[in-house]
């Protein structure tokens, strides 16, 4: 049985274009990637970066989210009004209801801030990201 992967993403997508192209590299053949936008932008993006499907806007993400045993974003996905006003409340409350692990991204944001992490360039956070994926999806 195919594992899943969510990647969701806002504004241009270019956060989870990375995350995506880097997934790939893994070559995991068991293994199925679902982009979910807060736009049309940023879901077609992840399409060409090798999603195997995607979908955009509320509705969609509330309704899709729950298909990945992984979710993968920046943090500010579970952030109620972040991504300048892209991610909203029922987005949020169906990502944090979703049975998949969550993998976010520690991505500070003018309105928050996160303490107490070490500040690392944003391909570092993506390496780590990748490489706890890869952890936990096993051989």
């Amino acid at each position: 049985m195919k594992q899943k992967v969510v990647i969701i993403d806002g504004m241009g997508g270019g956060i989870g274009a990375q995350l995506i192209a880097r997934i790939r590299e893994l070559n995991h053949e068991d293994l199925e990637i679902i982009a979910l936008g807060t736009n049309a932008v940023a879901t077609e993006r992840m399409i060409k970066a090798g999603a195997h499907r995607g979908a955009a806007g509320e509705n969609a993400i509330k309704v899709s989210v729950s298909l990945g045993d992984f979710i993968l974003g920046p943090i500010g996905i579970v952030i109620a009004n972040s991504l300048m006003g892209e991610i909203s409340p029922v987005m949020v409350e169906a990502i944090l209801a979703a049975g998949g692990e969550k993998i976010l991204l520690p991505l500070q944001q003018d309105h928050f801030r996160l303490v107490g992490m070490e500040s690392l360039p944003f391909t570092k956070i993506i390496d780590k990201a990748i490489d706890l994926l890869k952890e936990r999806l096993g051989p």
